[in-house]
């Protein structure tokens, strides 16, 4: 009985508490839903509270090839573009694990059809180089970005309210957001364009497919296959 009793006595002290006593419930939003993109036009993302932002993707440069004199060049050349900004800008520097299986296979298929023995051998070792390589150390393919914002702020109105609560994902018109992102952020563009290329370096504003395609990798990825002897 008094067993009996403490399980009741527990039992609702449980119920007395609300996180406790709530039910499982399943998700039922998406992804998509609880991302701050709403559409994705012109090159431009759009987001929900009305900013936008264009994204140019870097190539690199390989600084330790370089002379003593090349290096000097380039660390000026970058404290000259940091100096010569006058907005905010985001870098990103996105690393991803390398799949070189098809690496592997064309080397497979390369020394398949070498009829000198010896360049066999120099095939079969150089395979099996990589191959311990990718087991001891992963293989790391970087891609770097820089975002240019444009901030909500900036669009320099007042909607009423009826406007703002209308139907749909932005709260002012998509082609008023896109005139204003451009007119804003291409001159910013145009100036890290330039500036890059007193570093050897090119920029390129992503695309709106290649946009989807960086978002779709970011948010959904995918393992590397496995480096199989």
């Amino acid at each position: 009985m008094k067993n009996t009793k403490t399980q009741i006595q527990k039992q609702s002290i449980i119920s007395k508490i609300p996180f406790l006593n709530l039910p499982d419930l399943p998700l039922s939003t998406s992804t998509q839903a609880e991302l701050p993109i709403a559409d994705i036009a012109d090159d431009i993302v759009l987001f929900k509270d009305g900013g936008a932002a264009i994204v140019l993707e870097s190539t690199s440069l390989n600084f330790g090839l370089l002379s003593e004199k090349e290096q000097a060049a380039v660390v000026y050349s970058y404290a000259a573009l940091l100096n010569s900004l006058s907005f905010s800008i985001q870098i990103l520097v996105r690393s991803q694990r390398k799949d070189i299986s098809n690496y592997l296979n064309y080397l497979s298929e390369a020394a398949g059809k070498i009829t000198n023995p010896k360049l066999q051998t120099v095939m079969s070792s150089y395979r099996t180089f990589i191959s311990e390589i990718v087991k001891k150390k992963n293989v790391l393919g970087k891609r770097f970005f820089i975002v240019l914002p444009f901030s909500p702020l900036e669009l320099g109105v007042k909607q009423s309210f009826s406007t703002i609560t209308s139907k749909g994902p932005l709260p002012f018109p998509r082609s008023y957001i896109i005139k204003k992102a451009q007119i804003a952020l291409f001159p910013k563009r145009d100036h890290l364009i330039r500036q890059a290329g007193r570093l050897g370096i090119k920029l390129n504003q992503l695309t709106k497919n290649q946009l989807i395609e960086l978002y779709w990798e970011y948010y959904n990825p995918v393992a590397p296959a496995t480096t199989k002897q």
